[in-house]
């Protein structure tokens, strides 16, 4: 199976209508990101067989030059606070300087499913897009891969991500939970998690390749 193949079944579903039409009247009326093209590049990065880590974002950022469908990434040179504490938790982890560059790609190409929960937002406006029909399409997005018979490790961050749990029946997968990399909420569980070294520890346990964090 290919992602496009998983898309196009949810083209057919009724709810998509209806979300493709509210998302390009929001495309044509306002700025939003990511670009229209970028919307589904988490899908276009991580192949469907090469699915390792599934990390969970909320929606993209909204400001210009940040969002490129990948959740958590940016193009840009100033880091969003979520993203500066995700490095830092990153060198916690590893004891090591990383390249902080802001483009995940990196992570995306090793397997990482970069997914946030609504894919597209309004300029300005967090979880603008959030009662579209996203929550509906990226729920089936996990439920496809929680039927996956290969172990993955699912990382979610925050009380939102943390709800997806219950779309999470299959034994051979392994959650990792903790408070959201938000400086609202990072030093509530977030810093000192380890969630990049336990996922390398679980994939290797498992006889698969670990993801390099960093860079």
């Amino acid at each position: 199976m290919e992602w496009i193949d998983f898309i196009n079944n949810e083209k057919n579903k009724p709810y998509y209508s209806e979300l493709k039409n509210k998302v390009d009247n929001e495309y044509n009326t306002y700025t939003c990101y990511p670009k229209y093209d970028d919307i589904y590049n988490a899908f276009k990065y991580t192949k469907y067989n090469d699915v390792k880590v599934v990390i969970l974002g909320q929606d993209p950022y909204h400001e210009p030059d940040q969002a490129h469908g990948l959740a958590f990434s940016v193009l840009c040179k100033k880091l969003p606070p979520s993203l500066v504490n995700i490095y830092k938790e990153m060198e916690n982890d590893f004891g090591v300087k990383i390249n902080q560059d802001g483009n995940l790609d990196y992570l995306a190409k090793q397997g990482v499913l970069l997914l946030n929960t609504c894919l597209t937002v309004r300029e300005g406006l967090a979880f603008s897009h959030k009662d579209y029909g996203w929550q509906e399409f990226t729920d089936n997005v996990i439920k496809e891969i929680n039927k996956m018979d290969k172990p993955i490790v699912f990382i979610l961050w925050g009380a939102p991500a943390i709800k997806k749990t219950k779309l999470l029946n299959n034994p051979k997968h392994f959650i990792i939970t903790s408070a959201h990399p938000s400086p609202l909420s990072a030093y509530r569980g977030f810093f000192g998690s380890k969630p990049f070294s336990k996922a390398n520890d679980f994939l290797i346990k498992n006889g698969i390749t670990p993801i390099n964090w960093y860079k």
